[in-house]
């Protein structure tokens, strides 16, 4: 597992998350498959439509920047309004809407070439862990199934490209070390079972005809976030705001459990590149990652010292504790995530070294907070 490097106070650089600066060109530039309509703007060319379902949260807001910025028809559609994404040079839509209401979701994807599938629920850290959520299983399976139903009884014969957001936890207790997508799935917890089973009923509407499905399945997604409603509720931002007011940072066992970081901008940038090349990809599951594991020992260490920076005070300590009852074996399991095979296929690699976004987190989450702190006194 390699250690956060580069954390020090005024220092720069850092472990690289994975990956030089080859490959495709960032979303905005020339575009293939789903998309390919709005990239060339031929005269006359229709613009595609591509429907962001999910697109105020953490990661889709992080797409809908990334999509704004192509000449296309983009709904963005979340049960809150969204904003639209600074500099937007495509034609927005946005739409408030609940997506567990059939007629809702039909309206949502209603002349959609593109359907980027975002809508995730997790509730505590209990209940998403085990049996007790019973939302849950309808809004990230039913909800998959119900759009299926939809496009199945669109008349015409549409078959929209659609990305999903998977999980590289997924794959369950594996006995590898390093996984590449090829392992057979045996899913540890509730949230990851309902994973494997949205993604199995699109890819097998994808070889009935119905769409063209690919997954893509993610690591740990860390960053900034771009608007204040869709705040990351990851562990990387939960220790950083820890840090920035004082508080010590916990951590489990001796800190040696690992995880692979990917920051939001690679994430959005993959499902963005799987639109892209939706023809070649489709029907299968591909690992997104960044090939790098990072103790989260040697994270909270980085973090305090980047939030010590930020705040002008000693770096809060990190200490070990025992883990909550309702932890399970997944919490515990380490692996990195090869991406080799999406790589190849697509040009993708991540980008933004860990300790650069990091940096770019802690540093967003303080101004968060010295606003905050200055509306309270008054200033």
């Amino acid at each position: 597992m390699g250690a956060v490097t580069g954390a020090g106070r005024g220092t720069g650089g850092g472990t690289d998350a994975g990956g030089s600066a080859g490959g495709d060109a960032r979303a905005g530039t020339g575009s293939v498959g789903a998309l390919a309509g709005g990239a060339r703007g031929g005269r006359g060319a229709r613009a595609p439509r591509v429907t962001v379902l999910g697109a105020s949260g953490f990661l889709g807001s992080a797409v809908a920047a990334m999509l704004a910025r192509r000449r296309i028809r983009l709904r963005l559609v979340a049960r809150r309004p969204s904003a639209v994404p600074a500099g937007a040079v495509a034609d927005v839509e946005v739409r408030a809407a609940d997506l567990t209401d059939a007629a809702s979701l039909a309206a949502a994807v209603d002349g959609a070439d593109a359907i980027v599938h975002l809508v995730c629920h997790r509730s505590g850290a209990r209940a998403w862990r085990t049996d007790d959520d019973p939302l849950g299983e309808w809004v990230n399976v039913g909800m998959v199934h119900a759009l299926v139903d939809v496009l199945r009884a669109t008349p015409g014969g549409r078959r929209p490209a659609c990305v999903f957001a998977g999980s590289a936890s997924q794959v369950g207790l594996t006995a590898r070390t390093r996984i590449d997508g090829t392992e057979t799935d045996r899913p540890a917890s509730r949230y990851d079972r309902h994973k494997v089973l949205a993604e199995r009923a699109l890819l097998d509407a994808t070889r009935e005809g119905v769409l063209r499905a690919v997954s893509l399945r993610l690591p740990t997604v860390y960053g900034e976030s771009r608007t204040p409603t869709a705040a990351d509720g990851g562990v990387v931002t939960a220790m950083a705001r820890r840090a920035l007011a004082g508080e010590p940072l916990t951590v489990w066992r001796d800190g040696t459990i690992g995880r692979d970081l990917l920051h939001v901008d690679d994430a959005a940038h993959a499902l963005v590149t799987g639109l892209d090349r939706v023809d070649e990809l489709a029907g299968r599951h591909w690992l997104v990652g960044t090939g790098r594991t990072t103790a989260l020992g040697d994270l909270f260490r980085a973090v305090s010292l980047l939030a010590a920076d930020r705040t002008g005070r000693e770096p809060v300590p990190v200490v070990t504790v025992e883990p909550p009852d309702h932890a399970t074996p997944a919490d515990f399991h380490s692996f990195t995530v090869d991406a080799t095979a999406f790589g190849e296929a697509t040009g993708w690699s991540p980008r933004v070294p860990l300790h650069e976004g990091l940096r770019r987190t802690v540093g967003a989450l303080a101004r968060e907070h010295a606003a905050g702190t200055a509306r309270l006194r008054g200033t």
